[in-house]
């Protein structure tokens, strides 16, 4: 899907980050609540599911990251020692889909578990013929991205499964001390200040836990473990999130591109559904107010023909009607066609974005504060086209925030920010707007994208909802 992409994503990311979050939640509370509720949500770290997926990922990137860094050891030595022959190109070229292949592996490990979704990297461009199959495998940057992940993997993966088997195995054995020493388990033995010779359940260097209180404060220890052992391993896990889109996503160069096709079909869809609302508008509207008034003139000529060179013979009054109801669609067929024009370019615009925005404000059912800060010469102005995007966002926005989230008041800024043109909506509505169902929010994301705009959207539900629309000033 083209649509919606460059806000729903930006919605997505947002979501999925932050609905794992029980502390984050916890935050939101009254401050009275607070406490209780962040210890409530530490209690039950260890045992949400975001917790267990992370254990999951830990334990089954362990073996990949052994099975990844072995793969691009042996393959790059067997590659590089045979360059001397004839063959060295081909098997290196050979190994670079098993690179991608374990790269996909850890892709889709990443989203099943973390909830992280990177898209394929882009495919190597090659040419005809066994030369070109190999000269792609050779240069193929995802490829070469994918061993350095999977080089870089290994110290992060043997971290994470330390991490795990360090916080909670060995938190779960100091919780079970107690068990342990129930049934007579001994971890080591010693002589104490008398020569006599004493078991304890463990040793902290001279400090030997031979006691139930000291045993019971292993228990605490195994507790805190536990507790801070989902926190230690996301935190590792966080470096993982960050290199996975780095290293196993595409390019920096194939997301432009592929931002730019996307621009590019946004812009081509607008411009069609532009001409298909214009020729609707022309066919139904302007063309049958035509028709009309070519029929009523007819009807008004045959009275004329029917009468001849007798005047006596004409019927005035149907004729003054008939020329009436045609002077009426004439006069009817101007407004539409004005109206149709002015839906393509509003002419306020030609006196400039902070005219037109004025005006928007003046119409505006509610109280609208204005705060435009945007050249109006011809020489530093933004371009027609970035200034009649910015306009109809603001008429969506303003209609929006009166219709849909019943704001009292609206504040809308529009500036000239580092070389881009930004336009800031914010009322004190109910809040709770998105744009992942579509709708007029929807519409304005694809107006955006095909100029490489941006849009973001803040609308907590009780609100206040702010919408940002950065724009280039030229196109």
């Amino acid at each position: 899907m083209i649509k919606n992409s460059a806000l729903d994503e930006t919605v997505t990311e947002v979501r999925g980050r932050a609905r794992w979050f029980d502390v984050q939640r916890a935050a939101d509370a009254p401050w009275s609540a607070r406490p209780c509720r962040v210890l409530r949500a530490a209690v039950r770290a260890p045992f949400t599911a975001r917790a267990w997926a992370e254990l999951a990922y830990a334990v089954a990137g362990f073996p990949l990251g052994i099975l990844g860094a072995a793969y691009v050891v042996v393959t790059f030595v067997l590659g590089t020692g045979l360059l001397v022959t004839l063959v060295g190109l081909p098997v290196i070229a050979a190994f670079s889909a098993g690179a991608r292949l374990l790269g996909a592996v850890r892709r889709a490990l990443a989203r099943a578990l973390l909830h992280l979704a990177v898209e394929a990297p882009e495919r190597a461009r090659r040419a005809p013929g066994f030369v070109g199959w190999v000269g792609a495998g050779v240069g193929d940057s995802a490829a070469w991205r994918a061993r350095a992940y999977l080089l870089i993997s290994l110290p992060l993966s043997v971290m994470s499964f330390a991490v795990v088997v360090f916080f909670r195995g060995y938190g779960l054995v100091l919780i079970a001390s107690p068990i342990l020493w129930s049934f007579g388990y001994v971890g080591s033995s010693y002589r104490d200040a008398h020569g006599h010779e004493r078991q304890a359940v463990l040793d902290y260097g001279d400090l030997h836990v031979d006691t139930w209180p000291e045993i019971l404060l292993l228990v605490l220890q195994g507790m805190v473990m536990l507790l801070a052992a989902p926190w230690v391993l996301r935190g590792v896990l966080s470096v993982e999130t960050w290199l996975i889109p780095a290293l196993l996503g595409p390019s920096g160069t194939a997301r432009r591109v592929r931002d730019l096709e996307r621009t590019r079909a946004l812009a081509v869809e607008d411009a069609a559904a532009q001409l298909r609302r214009i020729e609707r508008d022309l066919h139904d509207g302007t063309q049958a107010q035509l028709v009309a008034l070519a029929m009523k003139l007819g009807l008004a000529s045959e009275k004329l023909d029917a009468a001849g060179d007798t005047p006596a013979e004409v019927d005035l009054p149907r004729l003054r009607e008939l020329v009436g109801a045609a002077h009426r669609g004439a006069k009817e067929a101007i407004v539409e066609l004005r109206d149709l024009a002015r839906g393509i370019h509003p002419p306020v615009l030609d006196t400039g974005l902070g005219t037109a925005l004025t005006t928007l404000a003046a119409r505006s059912p509610v109280q609208v504060d204005l705060q435009v800060d945007v050249p109006a010469d011809a020489s530093n102005r933004p371009s027609a086209a970035i200034e009649a995007i910015a306009y109809y966002c603001a008429a969506e926005l303003l209609t929006n925030a009166v219709k849909h989230a019943g704001a009292r008041r609206i504040t809308v800024d529009a500036a000239r920010r580092g070389g881009m043109l930004r336009l800031r909506v914010r009322d004190d509505g109910t809040g709770g707007a998105h744009a992942a169902t579509g709708g007029g929010l929807a519409g304005l994301a694809e107006r955006v994208g095909t100029v490489d705009g941006r849009l973001v959207l803040d609308s907590p539900p009780g609100g206040p909802t702010v919408m940002t629309v950065e724009l280039p000033l030229h196109v």
